[in-house]
């Protein structure tokens, strides 16, 4: 009776409302260590055409690019492993302490990369601790996903959640910003020359020095998970979210499209608007900082239009709109000569996942109970972003190499379809979600024959 007792007091304490400035000072925390980690995964692209002659035999650019984007992509791969470990450790442990031991992991990957020699001076063994470095960062960015987008819903207001979810990819892209604007200053700074000798590796330390900023901040944060939640049986268990299975499909068919667009028009275009369209990497610097700060001031602004007309009219909106206009978008940025121009033509292309990216976490939390939740939301989208994100650049680079650049095009247009189909097939989440709903997600999405209605909570 006592021990009763004393798990409602327990469950009471963690889920009593927070005030206000707790709840900006959590999401601060949230926030800052996502800026920091995509500061890190991001820098490596940004940084990849200078440190590329350093780490892999000589040969023709494109092909040092293809190797440095290879390495990029295995990153990726790591992305479900952390999903599964970190959602394990999220939702048994706690959300607070899955996003400390992340960051320290992605700044440790950071650190690696700063102080690695090169190939001329170990050979073999540079783009070996290059692929083992990504893989560190591929985990920890596995982790901070599907956590940070589980705290940040379970810490939300109703009716202000995708504002506030908002602020994950807010932070996303000031983190991709925050790398790019990095780069341009040393650009600025230093000739060509030093950035392919010793430049390129100043980003790198900067962002393994971060992390004692965002341990501080992620020391003060709110736990949301309680501990009825975290004790239960399936508590972070694969078991326990493939329960769910419905939830899980929808979680992949909206990650597959919603990254490989995404990365198209921020990491790949960086690379996209120098080897095809002819500018210099300058200028593309300072095209996609343009564009990214545009991109970046929209999430907001749709986080709170989301929460007017509703996540499944936004992802209708974001797939059926990227499904029409990625092909012409890509193939006017192939030929565009005008520097301004082409901003128009990225940022048109950013505007369009802007309907996407602040909800992005929110939808995928939608889908889970908390007991399964970080692990339901990080483990799918892991696997999508990694197959589909993750090798973007490198089937795109891949295309180029063998004359066919333009299939890639295509090739983004029909994964966005798939995610149009699975935005047609979701249910309304402000009546079934489990958040924000009744908790009816298997029994009422389109995707027929995936669970039994029976399994529908853990």
């Amino acid at each position: 009776m006592s021990a009763s007792i004393t798990d409602t007091k327990d469950h009471a304490a963690e889920s009593a409302p927070m005030r206000a400035p707790n709840r900006v000072k959590a999401i601060m925390g949230a926030c800052s260590g996502n800026l920091v980690e995509w500061y890190d995964f991001f820098i490596y692209a940004y940084t990849a055409i200078y440190f590329a002659a350093s780490f892999f035999p000589k040969g023709d650019t494109t092909s040092q690019l293809l190797a440095t984007a290879g390495v990029f992509a295995v990153g990726f791969f790591m992305r479900p492993l952390g999903g599964w470990i970190f959602g394990w450790i999220a939702d048994t442990r706690g959300r607070k302490v899955s996003m400390i031991i992340s960051v320290f992991m992605m700044c440790a990957g950071s650190l690696l990369i700063a102080i690695m020699p090169t190939y001329e001076t170990i050979g073999v063994a540079a783009p070996v601790m290059l692929v083992v470095a990504r893989l560190i960062q591929g985990l920890s960015v596995g982790a901070e996903y599907g956590t940070g987008a589980t705290y940040i819903s379970e810490i939300a207001t109703p009716g202000r959640r995708c504002f506030y979810g908002s602020f994950q990819y807010f932070t996303i892209i000031a983190g991709q910003l925050l790398a790019l604007m990095t780069v341009v200053i040393l650009q600025q700074t230093l000739t060509g020359e030093e950035l392919r000798e010793w430049g390129w590796r100043i980003p790198f330390f900067i962002g393994a020095l971060s992390s004692i900023v965002v341990v501080y901040l992620r020391r003060a944060m709110h736990e949301t998970a309680t501990r009825k939640d975290m004790s239960r049986k399936d508590a972070g268990s694969l078991r326990g979210m493939f329960k769910h299975k419905r939830a899980v499909a929808l979680v992949v068919a909206f990650t597959i499209g919603g990254s490989l667009y995404f990365y198209t028009f921020t990491t790949y275009m960086q690379k996209f608007l120098v080897i095809s369209a002819g500018f210099s990497p300058e200028t593309v610097s300072f095209i996609m900082t343009a564009a990214l700060v545009g991109f970046m001031l929209c999430q907001p602004l749709f986080g709170l239009l989301a929460d007017r007309i509703g996540i499944k009219t936004h992802m209708l909106m974001f797939s059926g709109l990227a499904m029409v206009f990625v092909i012409p978008l890509l193939y006017s940025l192939q030929s565009v000569s005008n520097p301004f121009t082409a901003f128009l033509l990225v940022f048109g292309g950013l505007a369009i996942a802007s309907l996407y990216t602040p909800v992005a976490g929110i939808v995928k939390a939608e889908l889970f109970p908390p007991a399964v939740r970080a692990l339901g939301v990080g483990f799918p989208y892991a696997v999508g972003n990694a197959a589909f994100g993750g090798t973007a650049e490198y089937v795109a680079l891949s295309l180029r190499s063998q004359g066919i650049e333009e299939y890639f095009f295509f090739y983004v247009a029909a994964v966005v379809t798939i995610t149009f189909i699975a935005a047609m097939l979701m249910p309304n989440l402000s009546r079934y979600g489990y958040i924000s709903g009744a908790g009816e997600i298997e029994e009422r999405t389109g995707l027929k024959g995936c669970s039994k209605p029976s399994a529908a909570r853990v």
